[in-house]
């Protein structure tokens, strides 16, 4: 996943400038996008989906017959799995351009009432920010009840699908002895690849793990900062997409990545070559665990496959094909088949070393972080 182009001919969630230019640069930079054009508002009165029945929205969705998803591609989370079951269930066909967090929200901004694009996929702390710009549309789904009051927005403006913790993925014949703490990954011989910070909601999440790791949080970034400065100024920081490709091909020797990625780009490593060996585990000194919401288009041309989407993306089997992408589902109700619970990480794993995050508290942390980032690591960077 997150190679420089997916198979729907969508380009990286990583890639920043590349699909909006410097006119979406300066919407999407911050984490806030004020400044951008105000278009986000529909030109007719909404529809209150949460009004229709269910039956209502599949009628609407099956007569609108496509849906058009960004940040949602094939090999991330399975996407693949849910948009082939809702193209035979529902004859609604997908396609997707992959983007950053910051971009879906920018170029749903950008496009205003001639939207082209149905629902987006981002990080948690985006989607009060997608709120707040006006270019989210309001739909709860009928498992809302079910759905942790942190992982949703009191309106259906996001809402959580999936979450995951962050991990430490290692090139067992580039690293025979794979880390197990982020502490040490300050000292060894390899490059860290962690991914864009100024962009990339995992990348950031990465930077939050290092300062809880190294006794610091939200209230102290400063271990991290100094352990991204180290390993920059010693030529050991990556900061391009810890992807498939890149794993496979050998230039990532360690990198932080949501423990579903990590596990799912090793799966697919693997698959093609058994003898590659890549270890997989949850940072022993502290990580984070954080969601990633689903948020419709105020202007999606297909708001009704939209809704829809989300709807299954909620169901059973919609959190069971998340959970086949080795995510961990939003539902907790939900009974994983044994074969896919064999395709988690032992739940040992998991312990009190792994921290949520006050998202109260988050987006000032990552405006300051992306500052901090652009301030001094970029110089270093060249």
């Amino acid at each position: 996943m997150k190679n420089s182009v997916t198979a729907t001919g969508g380009i990286s969630r990583r890639s920043f400038l590349g699909m909006l230019g410097m006119a979406g640069f300066a919407c999407a930079a911050g984490l806030g996008l004020t400044g951008c054009e105000d278009s986000a508002a529909p030109a007719t009165e909404a529809v209150d989906y949460n009004s229709m029945s269910l039956d209502d929205i599949i009628a609407q969705a099956k007569e609108e017959g496509q849906i058009n998803s960004v940040g949602m591609p094939d090999t991330w989370a399975n996407w693949v799995g849910t948009w082939d079951d809702i193209e035979e269930k529902y004859g609604i066909t997908q396609a997707d351009q992959d983007m950053s967090s910051a971009e879906e929200i920018a170029m749903f901004k950008q496009e205003g009432t001639d939207g082209t694009k149905d629902i987006g996929d981002v990080g948690q702390q985006w989607g009060p920010t997608a709120e707040a710009e006006g270019v989210t549309l309001k739909y709860k789904t009928s498992y809302w009840d079910e759905i942790p009051d942190w992982a949703k927005d009191d309106d259906g403006d996001w809402v959580v699908g999936y979450y995951g913790t962050m991990s430490i993925i290692s090139n067992d014949d580039q690293v025979p002895n794979p880390p197990t703490t982020l502490a040490e990954l300050a000292d060894g011989d390899y490059k860290v690849s962690i991914g864009d910070i100024t962009a990339a909601a995992a990348a950031q999440h990465a930077v939050l793990a290092i300062a809880v790791a190294l006794g610091g949080g939200l209230d102290d970034m400063q271990p991290a900062y100094d352990f991204i400065t180290k390993i920059a100024e010693a030529g050991r920081l990556d900061v391009s997409d810890v992807s498939v490709a890149r794993l496979e091909s050998g230039e990532v020797a360690v990198g932080l990545n949501w423990d579903y990625n990590s596990l799912n780009y090793r799966a697919q490593i693997v698959e093609n070559n058994p003898d590659a060996k890549f270890t997989v585990s949850i940072p022993t000194d502290g990580s984070v665990q954080s969601g990633y919401a689903t948020i419709i288009n105020v202007n999606a041309p297909h708001p009704a496959a939209a809704c829809l989407a989300r709807e299954y993306i909620l169901s059973d089997d919609g959190q069971i094909n998340l959970a086949r992408g080795f995510a961990t589902p939003i539902r907790s109700s939900v009974e994983l088949p044994e074969d896919v619970k064999a395709l988690r990480l032992p739940e040992e794993q998991y312990g009190d070393q792994v921290q949520s995050i006050d998202y109260d508290k988050w987006t000032d942390v990552t405006n300051e972080l992306v500052t901090w980032y652009q301030e001094n690591i970029i110089p270093i960077l060249g």
